[in-house]
């Protein structure tokens, strides 16, 4: 599904990822993991067309995606939930959500009701600002505004952050539904370890913006863990 190959890249002078190499299987959950710092959600923005690319190759269905501009990425079927879930506070939830639709490939200009299944609380709080809502119910927000566009990989950045207990064992149920009932391919950073072991069913592992491991979750095993995310 997703295919990154020998991916730079450089804040000025700072060199981030070096010669980066990752792979994000088809109708797979796979989790992004490292300790802060070391390069993962520049690597979702490098995806998203959201940072420059020095050299290297993000293929997404077969075809390098470098080339397109970042307005062009959602419509080929990339969801996207940024860290700090950036909604629009001034805007009501109905808004926040419509504002994905021009993106959809299919004209489709209605929000679809799985929606709203997947998160009842979005229809109980429509004409509610975005702003008004708690963290979790934006961050339910800001999952339905990207499966809006109607993806087939969708991209989540800590989306457990500061997030009570309750959502977060809501959000792990709904990724895993996505996941399995409907084929989703999700790749998922995430700090939470047992929520990754939860949802993820393989792991690539930054430090200092290089792959050191990847593999199976059940292959995560204590040294991994040890050595690269314990803090």
């Amino acid at each position: 599904m997703l295919s990154i190959e020998s991916l730079n890249q450089f804040y000025g002078q700072s060199h981030t990822l070096w010669d980066l190499n990752m792979q994000v299987p088809e109708g797979k959950c796979t989790c992004l993991m490292g300790r802060n710092g070391v390069g993962k959600t520049t690597l979702l923005q490098c995806i998203m067309g959201l940072l420059p690319v020095e050299s290297g190759a993000i293929h997404y269905q077969g075809e390098n995606i470098l080339s397109l501009s970042a307005e062009k990425r959602a419509p080929v079927g990339i969801g996207y939930v940024p860290q700090g879930r950036q909604i629009f506070p001034l805007l009501t939830v109905e808004e926040n959500l419509r504002i994905g639709l021009p993106a959809r490939g299919d004209g489709l200009r209605q929000i679809p009701d799985f929606i709203y299944e997947l998160f009842p609380v979005l229809k109980e709080m429509l004409h509610r600002r975005g702003g008004d809502l708690s963290g979790g119910q934006q961050q339910q927000l800001a999952i339905g505004r990207a499966l809006v566009v109607n993806p087939k990989l969708l991209i989540l950045d800590e989306p457990t952050e500061g997030i009570q207990p309750n959502v977060v064992a809501e959000i792990g149920d709904i990724i895993r539904q996505l996941n399995e009932e409907i084929g989703l391919t999700v790749l998922l950073v995430e700090q939470k370890l047992p929520f990754a072991r939860k949802v993820a069913d393989n792991f690539c592992i930054l430090d200092r913006g290089r792959q050191v491991a990847t593999g199976d979750m059940d292959e995560l095993n204590d040294e991994l863990v040890k050595k690269y995310l314990t803090v």
